[in-house]
């Protein structure tokens, strides 16, 4: 008998999944068509479900004002839903919204956080964010080892900007300071996905 239990259990729990799947890859396949008012309805109620994917889908959409206005208020909104369930790319981007003061205050500590819980995770351009936040001192202390050590982590991770901008400290830096943002950089392991 609970064996008989656990597979329509698992079996309902598929078929609950597959549709909303289903709604969220129509939604990709409409944004690739350029249909932007299809992928907002096929987003909103998979979104309004807390969907994290959804929800930062319909963040870029507001962002970028594609199939609706442009509103960074409200892609503040869904960006801050998929973050708090640690959405990498959400939370970078709701990083980027407050270091830029775009649909909210601007505001360097809440940027640094949710870049830092996105670099945690591996995502190159917050990574490369922290650093130059390190390296102009914006909303931390001026620290050109701290600034190296991110700018490596970011380079590492794909993003090519940040090897140059790695390489443009290093004629700031003594041979000392280089050997320590190296080794920190080596140390630093992602917290997962």
């Amino acid at each position: 008998m609970s064996l008989r239990f656990t597979i329509t259990f698992v079996l309902s729990i598929i078929c609950l999944a597959v549709p909303a799947w289903a709604d969220f890859q129509a939604g990709m396949d409409a944004t690739t068509r350029g249909d932007y008012a299809t992928a907002l309805r096929e987003w909103r109620p998979l979104a309004e479900q807390g969907d994290a994917l959804a929800q930062y889908n319909l963040g870029v959409l507001y962002r970028k004002g594609r199939g609706v206005p442009q509103d960074d208020v409200q892609a503040r909104q869904w960006y801050a839903k998929a973050a708090a369930q640690g959405q990498a790319k959400a939370q970078f981007n709701l990083g980027t919204l407050y270091f830029n003061g775009e649909g909210t205050p601007k505001d360097y500590q809440q940027a640094l956080r949710w870049f830092r819980l996105a670099a945690d995770q591996g995502e190159a351009l917050a990574q490369t964010k922290i650093a130059i936040m390190y390296d102009e001192g914006q909303g931390v202390p001026q620290n050109i080892v701290q600034a190296y050590k991110w700018y490596s982590l970011a380079a590492t991770n794909g993003d090519k900007p940040a090897n140059e901008l790695r390489n443009t400290i290093t004629n700031q830096m003594t041979p000392a300071q280089i050997a320590e943002a190296q080794k920190l950089a080596q140390e630093w392991k992602p917290k997962g996905k």
